[in-house]
């Protein structure tokens, strides 16, 4: 926390975040560490009467041993953070093996843990391929892996650590739906749209990627955020004045940059954005895109583009709106912008999605409080918060004469 500012400009000038992203993600690191802190003193056991006469029964939570952690570059402190703060926390030793294009925070976050006065060995940082990380879950030391990233790799990684009864944590794809219904107020909805789907360069990976709007209120706000969109500040992570970075690195924006042509061809069109944009500093910079005229069924709707790109897709009423957004094999966030409190209730009864937002961002979660989705989005016990000792400990009952 007192490093704060340092540490935000090493990571943004690694990742390609704003430096006021880079520095909220330090301070939201800090944060985990000190609730985790608390959280080592609330492992609650249970003491249980017995059926049998002269016997107690109780309960411990005890911890798994050692810990692989696998972690992304789009949050290369938070989400290490979120994953070895409660490892540690609740007696686990950890390997973490981080993204290879942001070794930089990362070695700055071990650095601070030893100076913390943690034992040798407790934490240890690997710097290996992707391809080998899968080692973790073959290595007969390791008791469970926790992983975010692609959808794919974490199969793979699954059936490896299933294979030789290993517990399996898994944060995958996103392919978000922000709802927008006729009675919205359009000015909010804009603004939520705005954060969720551009903010962090798109690269979060609940940003609200699908946008699936009503037909009285579509044309409003698509133009709306077309303007909205447009006057994004693009340029350096450390300009006071931006408000998107460059994506992470080039294959990124690469792969980014296919859908625009792809969207086109599926008979989509690239209402603002869909360019390179030069700036006075090497960097790998995108025009924040929308994407009009789409259709549930496109690629652009369907896959994980991660990058500051948003489709819209039109629909009549709630209940399309519904049907769409469940339409995909994801299903981490998913928000709606409402006046109605019955729509509300309904949307959020009915999303097939681990995280709803109600009139606010699908992007943006609070660290003490359960984190995770459903179908192809996750798998495990959820992350963060209360929840995170259902998948780092493991349950100990202990009979007793007397």
């Amino acid at each position: 926390m007192e490093r704060a500012d340092l540490l935000g400009e090493l990571l943004s000038r690694e990742e390609g975040k704003t430096r006021a992203e880079g520095r909220g993600e330090v301070i939201r690191a800090a944060r985990i560490f000190r609730f985790f802190g608390g959280e080592a003193l609330r492992l609650h056991g249970r003491s249980l009467p017995s059926v049998r006469s002269g016997l107690d029964v109780a309960t411990w939570q005890e911890p798994l041993g050692v810990v692989g952690l696998i972690t992304p570059w789009n949050f290369p402190l938070a989400i290490p953070a979120w994953k070895a703060a409660p490892a540690l926390a609740f007696g686990n030793a950890v390997v973490l093996k981080p993204a290879a294009i942001t070794p930089a925070i990362i070695s700055a976050l071990a650095d601070i843990l030893d100076e913390a006065g943690l034992p040798p060995g407790v934490f240890n940082l690997v710097f290996v391929p992707g391809r080998t990380a899968g080692a973790l879950a073959t290595d007969s030391r390791v008791a469970g892996i926790t992983f975010t990233g692609s959808t794919q790799v974490g199969q793979q990684i699954a059936v490896a650590a299933a294979g030789r009864g290993k517990r399996v944590q898994l944060e995958m794809g996103g392919k978000n739906a922000l709802v927008v219904l006729d009675d919205a107020d359009i000015d909010r909805a804009i603004a939520i749209a705005l954060d969720g789907a551009f903010f962090g360069s798109g690269q979060r990976c609940t940003a609200s990627s699908r946008l699936i709007v009503t037909d009285a209120i579509h044309d409003r706000f698509v133009d709306g955020l077309t303007d909205a969109v447009r006057r994004l500040r693009v340029g350096h992570a450390l300009d006071p004045e931006t408000q998107v970075g460059p994506v992470a690195s080039e294959d990124q924006r690469d792969a980014i940059e296919a859908f625009f042509s792809i969207a086109v061809e599926q008979g989509g069109r690239i209402a603002c954005g869909g360019e390179r944009l030069r700036r006075d500093t090497e960097g790998y910079f995108l025009a924040p895109t929308l994407i009009t005229g789409t259709t549930a069924e496109m690629r652009v709707n369907r896959e994980e583009i991660f990058g500051p790109v948003a489709s819209v897709v039109r629909v009549g009423d709630l209940e399309e709106a519904i049907a769409v957004a469940n339409g995909t094999e994801f299903g981490l966030s998913a928000g709606v912008v409402t006046r109605s409190l019955a729509y509300a209730r309904e949307f959020r009864t009915r999303i097939e999605a681990g995280m709803v937002m109600v009139n606010a961002p699908t992007a943006g979660v609070d660290y003490h409080v359960p984190f995770g989705g459903t179908k192809a989005s996750s798998m495990g016990p959820r992350e963060q918060g209360f929840a995170a000792h259902e998948f780092y400990t493991r349950t100990k009952t202990v009979y007793t004469a007397v």
